[in-house]
């Protein structure tokens, strides 16, 4: 019951101060997917100084470009919202004739027009949007948090080992917990380009308004796990719907299933391999709590933040049942589960040593 209410009100803190917390994790996983960036050119021959100045201006480059696309987008989503209610409009008056022309009798077409009306079907849509929009509001915070976080990125590592009470089990824990992550994360960034890329030039080929929109809504869905292909195609088939037709439609909702099925069922597991180790219910469930907690960036963080969790829940003897409840089957499988601290005398190898040089005194 301690445990219980224990974890009550640490989930209570990370909630209240999700203000705090929200542009503080991002932060720390913009630094973790920027570092191996500067550490490679400063491979390449290039100062770090000047590599980690190069990375910072990459960053502020982007933050510019993704703040101006989406506040414009949002915009003009708003303006043509108008628009998009007189073309289903338009589409429901002829999927009404051609019905009664098959001979169904359609009295009063209110019930479809109320089940496409584009406001509530873009609704979401723009609070998403909407959201992620607070989010880039604090983009400067974000960056500023970031910048520091890389300009310490190079003597950090030697301040923590020197830290009171850190030795080398603690800082092989905590490194492996930083490249899962760095790894995750850098991965999944590709992958998530990638599937951006290919929404918006698919949605530019067809004369799908805002591909660019589209794209980026597709790269940031992609963060979450599972249903975050599915929630981005979401606004390109409406789109589609609205704009053209239904067959139109029905060839975006192709291209979506495509780039997905290409990168995140194909090119993303043969990289990320096994990596995860997480149950697929734990990553659900996971997207849902951090949602719930931290809002909708906390669903993109889902998977790092339970990942993290995992890792330092292996590194206890007494919650390493939870970490083994969390992994993934093929994990289990291919390592055998740890033996207990409070195992029966009769199991633990010291005993049996002990009694294989007794003899037994019934004889069996």
């Amino acid at each position: 019951m301690f445990l219980i209410a224990a974890f009550v009100i640490v989930v209570a803190g990370i909630r209240e101060a999700s203000t705090i917390l929200v542009p503080f994790l991002t932060a720390v996983f913009v630094t973790i997917v920027s570092t191996p960036m500067a550490i490679w050119m400063n491979r390449k021959g290039v100062p770090m100084p000047a590599a980690l100045g190069l990375v910072i201006f990459l960053l502020i480059a982007l933050a510019v470009l993704g703040v101006g696309v989406i506040g414009k987008s949002v915009n003009d989503l708003t303006k043509n919202l108008a628009d998009y209610q007189i073309m289903a409009s338009a589409h429901i008056e002829n999927l009404t004739k051609w019905l009664q022309g098959r001979g169904l009798q359609i009295e009063n077409s209110q019930p479809i027009k109320d089940l496409l009306d584009p406001a509530a079907a873009m609704g979401w849509v723009g609070n998403t949007l909407g959201a992620l929009t607070g989010v880039m509001s604090q983009a400067f915070i974000i960056l500023l948090l970031a910048i520091f976080m890389l300009l310490e990125a190079a003597i950090l590592p030697e301040k923590v080992k020197r830290l009171p009470g850190m030795n080398d089990s603690g800082w092989g824990r905590l490194g492996k917990i930083v490249d899962d992550v760095r790894f995750y994360m850098g991965i999944k960034t590709v992958m998530s380009l990638l599937t951006g890329l290919g929404v918006g030039l698919w949605c530019f080929t067809l004369n799908i308004d805002f591909p660019i929109l589209l794209g980026l809504l597709a790269f940031m869905l992609n963060y979450v796990p599972n249903v975050g292909s599915i929630l981005a195609a979401i606004p390109g088939v409406t789109l589609a719907l609205f704009q053209f037709n239904i067959g139109t439609a029905a060839l975006s909702g192709i291209g979506y299933l495509a780039i997905n099925i290409s990168v995140s069922n194909f090119l993303e597991p043969r990289l990320l391999g096994k990596s995860l180790g997480m149950s697929p219910l734990i990553i659900v469930v996971s997207m849902f709590f951090w949602g719930w907690a931290l809002g909708p960036i906390g669903m993109l963080l889902a998977v790092p933040l339970t990942m993290t969790t995992k890792i330092a829940m292996e590194s206890g003897r007494s919650t390493q049942w939870i970490a083994m409840m969390m992994a993934h089957g093929a994990e289990l499988k291919a390592e055998p589960a740890p033996e207990l601290e409070h195992s029966p005398p009769s199991v633990r190898p010291e005993s049996r040593a002990s009694m294989d040089g007794a003899e037994a005194p019934m004889g069996k």
